[in-house]
């Protein structure tokens, strides 16, 4: 999907002895969004922001261990070991050991020659890493000016990570100037190192630059286009994230120094076998306890008390995503934590008082938002016509941020026609749910719609897993054998039928599968499961 930006001039940072400048490029193809204010709280502001660049830069994706240099120490011993398989008697030996000898004397004289070499091409392999840093953001952050708050939107690298930092105007002493919209900012490394400059005895000035927009177009050669090939993948990860806020979830609130316990296990602690997982133990009116695997550690929280009404075990995988929070600990007041299930998508909001950042986190690191999982975020939940759903988005649009109760009474509509009508404005993109106040806020994605046919599956063997489910004729069976899960089942189509096999490890990862259609009988898992595979796992999900 290709996405056109078009930025006058580049976010920059301008320091000097009394006072720090902070202006952001936004995007002028978009409808003219911008902010002029002076920060009040400028060091809760620095840590907050750093965080989001955290969640930018973040890929905890396996990455294959670089060979090349034992590739060519075996290479230089090929010769060493054959001569060492085929000597024969004292004599040889002798002789082996003398030209070993050399040869390590002239390794010994190579390395010290070529040691100014390899260093000199190290360094040049760093420089070359920072100035390309900027490659690195794929999609520049997204911010939103409100007639409250401004907040700001960022995915990971391997996206499975999803930041958002809410910056209330109380945090700000002045605002000059705003107007309300969503639009993308001009972001880079080098811009991240300024922030760290941000000091409390300095005066900080925020901008989202308005002069972009005030530009005539005689002055073309002022302003940076970008165009980019946004993988599908990326869009989706996005309004899944919109789509997960608005699921029914447990809530619970943690201290700190419970958040910050459970960081410094997983600090001080690797992991070599699984299951990866944290389990939180909740049960009415007594401290939240979790459980790490696979030591089976158990970290009371004291200071963190369940005030839920039911007696629940919630597991969740790639825990170690939330190290990304600890720049945050110092600040924070609690942490807000929305646990949509087992191996489903997780929240977790740091109340810093006048801000607020929401970590969100798909089911486990390796299957990011936009992937299979075993849920589908972006089904339809309700049928509502589309002049219904413009309705509830111009009313919304006329405050930017409302509550659905107070939206539907002014649109006079009924509650469950406005939800549905908002489910469908979230996963279009153009509206998300903010789960500290819990209204709907106006947050149009890109400039122009979506193309949702498009976006909703990943493939085409997962759009027709989900309509093999839907006619209902898809069974499954599990059992529990040795940590691992056996599902077995069947699923009929059009009078034909298919008898798929899964088993899952501790982990929730497909580990082997077979099914007895064309498809699985020649690729087996090298290319992802059959229809049928995910067909039964997306059941078992369901019967949960």
């Amino acid at each position: 999907m290709n996405f056109e930006y078009k930025y006058h001039g580049s976010s920059s940072v301008n320091n000097s002895g009394s006072k720090t400048g902070l202006s952001f490029a936004p995007d002028t193809h978009r409808e003219p969004t911008f902010f002029v204010g002076t920060l009040d709280k400028s060091l809760p502001f620095r840590e907050a922001i750093s965080t989001l660049h955290d969640v930018v830069v973040s890929d905890l994706n396996w990455k294959p261990e670089d060979k090349e240099e034992y590739k060519r120490w075996a290479k230089s011993q090929e010769d060493i070991w054959i001569a060492q398989a085929l000597a024969e008697g004292k004599e040889a030996e002798k002789k082996i050991d003398a030209i070993q000898a050399r040869i390590n004397a002239m390794n010994t004289e190579r390395t010290a020659i070529l040691s100014p070499f390899y260093k000199a091409q190290r360094r040049y392999f760093n420089y070359l890493y920072k100035v390309n840093r900027d490659w690195w953001f794929v999609l520049d952050p997204v911010i939103t000016v409100h007639p409250d708050q401004l907040f700001f939107e960022c995915f990971s690298q391997d996206e499975s990570s999803y930041g958002k930092l809410s910056i209330s105007y109380d945090v700000f002493k002045n605002i000059d100037s705003f107007a309300c919209g969503t639009t993308n900012i001009d972001y880079s490394d080098a811009l991240y190192q300024e922030f760290q400059k941000i000091r409390s005895y300095k005066e900080t000035d925020f901008k989202i630059d308005p002069s972009g927009f005030e530009i005539s177009t005689e002055k073309e050669e002022d302003f940076k286009e970008m165009k980019i090939d946004l993988p599908d993948s990326w869009v989706r990860g996005f309004l899944q994230v919109s789509s997960a806020m608005t699921l029914p979830a447990t809530q619970f609130d943690l201290h700190p120094m419970d958040m910050h316990n459970i960081c410094a296990l997983l600090i001080r602690n690797k992991e070599k076998v699984g299951p990866r997982s944290l389990r939180f133990i909740l049960k009415p009116g007594e401290p939240i306890r979790v459980s790490v695997d696979p030591w089976n550690y158990v970290i009371k929280c004291p200071r963190s008390i369940f005030k839920g009404e039911h007696e629940d075990e919630i597991r969740i995988w790639g825990r170690r995503r939330l190290l990304i929070l600890q720049r945050l600990l110092p600040i924070t007041k609690r942490f807000r934590v929305t646990l949509l299930g087992k191996g489903m998508p997780s929240f977790y909001e740091a109340d810093m008082g006048n801000m607020t950042f929401t970590l969100g986190l798909s089911g486990w690191t390796a299957n990011d938002w936009s992937k299979l999982g075993n849920f589908d975020l972006m089904a339809p939940r309700a049928e509502v016509d589309p002049s219904t759903v413009q309705l509830v988005y111009d009313r919304l649009r006329e405050t930017w941020f409302e509550e659905a109760d107070t939206l539907a009474r002014r649109a006079n509509l009924d509650r469950e026609t406005v939800l549905g009508a908002l489910s469908i404005l979230t996963q279009a993109g153009r509206v998300i749910l903010d789960l500290t106040t819990g209204t709907y806020r106006v947050r149009e994605l890109a400039k122009d719609p979506l193309p949702l046919s498009t976006l909703r599956f990943s493939n085409e063997r997962e759009e027709r897993a989900y309509q093999l489910v839907a006619t209902g004729k898809t069974t499954v069976t599990v059992t529990e054998r040795e940590g691992k899960r056996h599902m077995s089942g069947q699923t009929v189509f059009n009078n034909r039928k298919h008898k798929p096999q899964l088993v899952i490890d501790s982990d929730e990862r497909i580990i082997s599968g077979s099914c007895t259609c064309n498809f699985a009988q020649q690729n087996g898992l090298r290319k992802g499961p059959c229809e049928h595979m995910i067909a039964i796992r997306i059941a078992d999900q369901r019967k949960q």
